[in-house]
Order: C-alpha cells, then structure tokens, then sequence
C-alpha cells in the first residue's frame, strides 16, 4: 500500500504539483491528426495535464497548441476563426500565431501587439498523433521516437479512447499479467482443442489462451532497465513448460504488452486531469513476423468484440460505461460463460478501474506478490517526480525508445526471458528481412 501523501504525489497532474512537473519534462500526445485533419480547419478542444487548451492546423499547415482563452477577455478560441495563418478569436479579432505570439489586433487604434503573447507549446507531430512539450523551453529533449516517427499516411495505426479515472489507475491494468486469468476470461477456452504447440518455442495464440486459464497464479521477475523495466509473468503449462508473457514499462506513461513473437504497439495513459485519461494506442502497421509465430490472432478464437474488430484510427466511442454498467448481463456470464459479464474486451478492463472511483486511494490496498510490476512502476514514477522537485534529472529522456518491445514465448530449458524481444533475440533480427501485416494482439494486457 501507499502512504496517503505518495497517493496524491502519484496521481496528482496540474500545473506546479510534483507528478506534474515531472510529465511535463516528456513528450506527451496531445491529440490525434485526425483532429485537425486539414489547413485552416476546425480548432480541437484539448485538455491535457489538467490544462485547457486549444489544438489547430494554420492555413500554412502548421500545427499551434494555446491557451485555450484569448489573452484579451478570456474568451474560447475553440470558436476562433482559423484564418491568415493564425487563430482570431471572434470576440475583438485578435489574431495569434502557432507560436502564441499576436499578428493582429484590429480593435486597437494603436495596436500593442509585440506586447502580447499567449501560452503556446512546442509540438511534433508523428503517427498519426500531435505530441507536445508542456515543460521549460530550455529543458525541452528531442522528441521520443516509439516507432511512427517519418511513417506516411496509411502506414501507422493512432487511437484514443476516454476513461473516467485517474491515469495512474488505468495503466496499472495494462501491466498487471495476472488479471488475464481472470477478468478476460470465458468457459469456451476449455473447448480450444491441444495443437501440440505446448513445448519450447512459440505456441500458438489459441493455446496462450489454455495457459492463462491452467495457471491463475504467475511468478513475476521484474528486470529494470533504463526505460524503466521489462517484467515477466511466468506460468507452468499443462505439459509442465515454462510459459513467459514479458511486458515493457517506459516512464512515464507508455506500456508495450505481451505478444507472440514480440510486439510493437504502444499504449499510453495520458492525463486530462487527476480523474481523467486518454488510453492511446499507437503502432506502425508494417509488422515483421516472417514465420508468422502465433498463427491466427489471439482474438480470433475468443467470444468478445475486441480492439480489432472496430476502428483503430481516431476516438474509440464508449458504448459500455458506468451509467449503463457496461452492459454487465447475466446472460454474458451464464449462458456465454464470459467470465466477468461484459462481451467487450476492453470495456472489462475500464470496468474494473473506473469501478474503483476516480482517484482510488491507495493506502487502503493489500498487494500481494502478482503486484510487483505495479508496485515498481509507482516506486519508479515517486523517486523521479520527488527526485525533479530536488534538482535531479528525469530519467527515459532520451535513447531508442523503438527497441522497447514486450514477448510471449515458452522458454527452451536455460533460456533467459530477459532476451526476448531484444536486439539480441535472433527472432527481432531475423524479422529485419521481412514484412508482413500489423500485429493484431499489440493492444492485449
């Protein structure tokens, strides 16, 4: 459990608190592209960090990030006219570039406008997703490249969908491993029949689904590394083998999930504010997989509707949340026999932690020894956000954030998981010749 000041330190996220000054050194998705997908379109409403602010595409191309109320009278530039390469806000005509700076003040008869400047914030944009750096200019990092830097249009996958709760909450489901012997799963799994790929090396996804279901209690090995770490789940097969699912954690936000062979999508848990997050998804759609390890995607063999089975570009809509109980049945559960009632895969996973309220409090917890992955990654983001507050460096600031990679394997006798799905697993190194299509359980926790 926490202390009830590590709680709030942790989940915490507005301007000048320990957590956020912290987040504020990364770079952070603001919004999808898909948002202001054209030169001087619509603005976007963006909230991020606890700050309201306003996303748009000038009528040069170029992409701002304000204040969302106009300096002068506070007025919305949500309404603003995207115009003469800058944002005028209707109320007066006050014109601002994508750097904040005002270019016009026709309400003055002496216009002042080298005197005005609005908060705006240096973004990049990449993968289909607008990134922004909300902290000091002069401690500004380059951008982290996750995988989608310089990818066209059409070569990269880019979602969001909301969730009621705090981010630090939301991202903890995505790196618990033991909760997949539970919250997902459902009676048909008994009926998958043994293919045979129960021994060392890869199986398939149809039996990964057996081994949850045979094992509930994984061993968990926790690896730091300079990201933040890698961790395994380890289980025992019905056959007797060892059976890995490892997951990456990069501070302070980005999870890379268990996969077979290995994975390159990317979630991540970004703050709205302390009760409200976005869970975005990110990923290049030119996979490598050329012995295609796993067979038919995980989902496949499973009764839920599933990340792959809608849109995976753009806002993810909500049709199970907490005002309809996300359709919780006993139908689902009795006569599907879906194991938490709910049919959607992801909606079981918000079920759970927005369940908990908006802000859960920690120090009432009794964590056991599944928990240690959570435990490691909330030790990790303290000492960095009380570390800033004392003059030290963040850490995962730089280095090659696209060597991340989480893995799913049985392992042969002697092998060690730490190698999985690193530069020195002869599986990454073979799939450098060879592509085939997105890997479609990247968004499994």
């Amino acid at each position: 459990m926490l202390k009830a000041e590590d709680n709030e330190i942790l989940t915490r996220v507005g301007p000048g608190t320990p957590m956020g000054n912290l987040l504020r050194r990364y770079w952070t998705p603001a919004c999808l592209s898909a948002e202001i997908p054209e030169p001087g379109g619509q603005p976007a409403r963006v909230r991020l960090l606890g700050e309201n602010l306003v996303a748009f595409r000038d009528t040069r191309g170029r992409i701002g990030l304000v204040q969302e109320n106009c300096p002068h009278r506070g007025a919305s530039l949500y309404f603003g006219r995207n115009e003469d390469a800058a944002i005028r806000c209707v109320y007066h005509g006050w014109a601002f570039d994508t750097d904040g700076r005002c270019v016009d003040m026709p309400s003055e008869p002496v216009p002042f406008c080298e005197k005005v400047r609005m908060r705006a914030y240096p973004v990049h944009e990449s993968g289909g997703i607008v990134w922004a750096y909300l902290g000091p200019r002069e401690t500004m990092t380059p951008f982290r490249d996750f995988g989608t830097d310089g990818l066209a249009d059409g070569e990269f996958l880019a979602s969001k969908q909301h969730s009621t709760c705090n981010w630090v909450q939301a991202m903890e489901g995505n790196i618990d491993t033991s909760h997949i012997s539970h919250l997902h799963q459902w009676d048909g799994i008994d009926d998958i029949p043994d293919d045979g790929s129960d021994k060392p090396g890869y199986p398939s996804n149809a039996m990964s689904w057996k081994f949850w279901r045979h094992d509930r209690a994984p061993r968990l090995e926790v690896d730091d590394t300079w990201f933040g770490y890698r961790y395994a789940g380890i289980r025992t097969t019905p056959n007797g083998n060892t059976h890995v699912r490892v997951t990456a954690y990069a501070l302070p936000y980005a999870t890379m999930v268990a996969s077979i062979p290995f994975s390159v999508g990317c979630g991540m848990f970004v703050p709205i504010d302390d009760e409200n997050c976005w869970r975005y998804f990110s990923a290049p759609k030119a996979w490598r997989n050329p012995r295609k390890y796993g067979g038919e995607n995980l989902f496949s063999f499973a009764p839920f509707s599933t990340p792959v089975s809608g849109d995976r570009n753009g806002i993810t809509p909500r049709l199970y949340t907490a005002e309809n109980d996300y359709r919780m049945s006993r139908e689902v559960r009795e006569q599907r026999g879906i194991f938490s009632g709910v049919d959607d895969f992801v909606s079981q996973d918000l079920m759970v932690t927005e369940s908990m309220g908006p802000i859960y409090d920690r120090s009432q917890e009794q964590l056991g020894s599944t928990d240690r992955a959570i435990t490691r990654m909330r030790h990790i983001l303290l000492t960095a956000a009380k570390g800033l507050a004392e003059g030290n460096e963040p850490p995962a600031l730089a280095g090659d954030f696209r060597s991340i990679r989480g893995a799913e394997k049985i392992l042969e006798p002697g092998e060690d998981w730490r190698v999985l799905g690193t530069g020195a697993d002869p599986v990454v190194a073979e799939s450098a010749t060879a592509t085939t299509g997105v890997q479609e359980t990247d968004m499994v926790d």
